[in-house]
């Protein structure tokens, strides 16, 4: 979660659904790459309210870049959050690694569409203000990404595989 952003319920529109504007980035040339049919449902799953998003799958450089400006951390990571916190509807921009979330889909022992699932969820919940700093929050943010991930019918996210290669 951004710094001094409360966790955020923008209004509601007067239907049951969400209403949500996506835009979907391709920014590399990584294989496998969810289709944006997935991509979309994913981000609707872990939708509360209505909501301009923007997926954008990047390689390793940008991911790295990315990282390194925002975060200070000179390394690619699975997914990067940028909310907008004075935007309405509720705003911001998901970053996907695909080398990263491919790699470790490998080394945990899952399959990529499901970690992608995992992440495209995780980096919603940030942005509608959920986040993981103190253990409170850490199991509050978890129980309900894999809440959203099992609803999918994806593998509790959080279950380590026993030929898990950490």
């Amino acid at each position: 979660m951004i710094p001094g952003m409360a966790r955020r319920q923008a209004p509601r529109n007067s239907s049951a659904t969400p209403k949500l504007a996506l835009a979907i980035q391709i920014a590399t040339r990584a294989q496998s790459l969810p289709s944006r049919y997935l991509l979309r449902k994913w981000v609707r799953s872990a939708l509360s309210c209505d909501a301009q998003v923007t997926v954008r799958l990047v390689g390793m450089a940008e991911g790295r870049r990315l990282n390194q400006g925002f975060r200070r951390q000179n390394h690619a990571t699975n997914v990067l959050t940028f909310a907008y916190p004075d935007a309405q509807p509720l705003s911001g921009d998901i970053v996907l690694c695909a080398p990263v979330i491919a790699a470790e889909a490998r080394r945990q022992n899952k399959t990529l569409r499901a970690h992608y699932a995992h992440l495209v969820i995780h980096g919603m919940l940030h942005l509608q203000g959920h986040d993981h700093q103190s253990p409170r929050e850490a199991a509050r943010m978890e129980a309900l990404e894999t809440a959203l991930v099992t609803g999918l019918r994806y593998a509790n996210p959080y279950q380590i595989s026993a030929n898990c290669k950490l």
